[in-house]
């Protein structure tokens, strides 16, 4: 990146003849122009980042609604979820690392494409299986976030990476917001057809925006796809993310969950052996052992939990009749409402983290993320029955994850090489899409599990969903705390042969 970004030598044109460009209206010009084009392709990223952070929230709380339209039971309508979650797994590295490869522009449209035509897809779709098709198509968007950290890393001025980053970040936990908040008016004014169209709107400007106004990478590290890690991988993803989808249903002792889980454990204990011996890995899993990496991991992982776990229970709590002593008899719309402090602190809290961790490192943001995520699940844990205490843990939740996705990211570009980037975000990515199907899983199991005899979730299942929320942001507070400081990683991250972090 050191090398993209400096300063161009002097041509024998202008050395011979320097009157004929006079040097002080063509410097503001350049720089003017160079401005221009860096906020445009921020805002061909941004839009590609929100329309798939969007896709991924905007339909949960339409489930019943497309289960109804479309004739299926609740169980086989929730494959519209899983379809998403498995896709995205699985192809989010595989994808990172073509970019890596071949150019992270190129690759960034294939994935617009893909994004573009499973939305169209599903918009359209007369069944469920058209449905789950498109939902699949959608999923390998899950890419746009590691490329697009790896476009920035490698096409901005340094001074803009750090904050950019953080934007980034935060926009995926703000699409997931936008699309809670959305989905109630669109459905009730609409139809759940348009949870696509209006999403692939966006999708089409930053496809646009990619294929017209935005430079490709120079950075590239050549070699092959690794095949059989692939495969691997895939097995112990989709296994994994399976039975965590499904147990609820299956039952967490049926054969088929334990089995699902076995070889999902099994599959990526052997796709670590497998990368450990290939010459050119798919993931480099000796970069895990860097502190930098590995903490980063653990936080994405506590933070994906924790935040579809508030996507879950605040919108139930909300609209439970309040004639149950605990709920707050909100309509779907309302309820949605309710998440705007949690999206708009996410907006706030991104470039902020940004900021900080240009001047202090991800550390510092990083343990604001869990100190504040902790406390924003432990106050409605004690007590939950006034509005304003749902309001202001959806307050400290979004500083929360606006902090902590923003550090998280940059922890990993200060971490490991420019070469490296797409694969180490896109696992990153993985790391966190697991942390939210757990989370959503484990929610759901929480409340299904204390069920009135109305057949509503208990007052006990929502304190347990809170304290279950507040201990993986004590999770994340700790792994923040594990994480080196801004000079340490600075040194391990310049001996592993990261030339472009920030000097403090």
């Amino acid at each position: 990146m050191s090398t993209s970004l400096s300063s161009p030598a002097p041509d024998d044109a202008a050395t011979t003849a320097p009157a004929r460009v006079p040097a002080p209206r063509r410097g503001p010009r350049h720089a003017a122009t160079r401005q221009v084009h860096s906020a445009a392709v921020v805002l061909y990223l941004s839009l590609g980042g929100l329309s798939f952070a969007v896709l991924q929230s905007l339909v949960a709380p339409a489930l019943g609604t497309i289960g109804a339209d479309l004739g299926v039971s609740t169980s086989q309508v929730s494959w519209v979820l899983t379809a998403y979650l498995l896709s995205a797994a699985v192809l989010t590295p595989v994808l990172g690392r073509l970019g890596d490869m071949v150019g992270k522009r190129r690759v960034l449209i294939v994935v617009l494409v893909l994004l573009l035509a499973g939305t169209v897809l599903a918009a359209l779709a007369p069944t469920l299986g058209v449905l789950v098709v498109g939902r699949a198509l959608q999923g390998a968007a899950g890419a746009v976030m590691p490329l697009s950290i790896g476009i920035v890393r490698d096409t901005l001025p340094k001074e803009k990476v750090s904050v950019t980053i953080g934007l980034l970040s935060a926009i995926f936990g703000i699409g997931a917001g936008v699309g809670i908040v959305g989905a109630g008016p669109i459905v009730e004014h609409l139809s759940w057809h348009w949870l696509f169209w209006l999403p692939a709107v966006l999708v089409v400007v930053a496809l646009a925006g990619a294929v017209l106004g935005m430079p490709e990478s120079s950075v590239r590290t050549p070699g092959r796809l690794d095949l059989l890690g692939t495969v691997v991988l895939a097995v112990g993803l989709v296994s994994l993310l399976l039975a965590v989808s499904e147990g609820q249903s299956w039952g967490w002792s049926d054969g088929r969950t334990v089995g699902l889980l076995v070889l999902g454990v099994v599959a990526l204990v052997g796709f670590v052996l497998v990368e450990l011996r290939v010459a050119q890995p798919l993931v480099d899993v000796r970069l895990f052992a860097l502190r930098g990496v590995w903490t980063a991991h653990v936080v994405a992982l506590a933070f994906g939990f924790a935040m579809f776990g508030t996507f879950v229970l605040v919108p139930t709590l909300l609209q439970l009749p309040s004639e149950v002593g605990y709920g707050f008899g909100r309509s779907v719309s309302e309820a949605g409402l309710f998440l705007l402090p949690t999206v708009v602190m996410m907006v706030l809290a991104g470039p902020v983290a940004g900021m900080l961790v240009r001047r202090v490192g991800p550390k510092v943001p990083m343990l604001v993320g869990g100190v504040s995520v902790t406390a924003a699940f432990v106050l409605p844990a004690v007590s939950h029955v006034q509005l304003w205490q749902v309001v202001v843990s959806g307050v400290l939740t979004g500083v929360g994850i606006g902090m902590a996705l923003a550090s998280i990211s940059n922890a990993i570009v200060e971490s490991v090489p420019a070469g490296q980037t797409g694969e180490a975000v896109s696992t990153n990515a993985v790391v966190r899409t697991v942390g939210s199907s757990i989370g959503t899983a484990v929610i759901a199991a929480l409340l299904a599990a204390s069920a009135t005899p109305q057949g509503l979730p208990g007052d006990s299942a929502f304190t347990a969903g809170f304290w279950a929320c507040a201990g993986v942001g004590l999770l994340a507070l700790l792994a923040a705390l594990a994480a080196p400081s801004v000079r340490r990683r600075r040194e391990t991250a310049r001996a592993s042969g990261v030339t472009d972090v920030e000097a403090v």
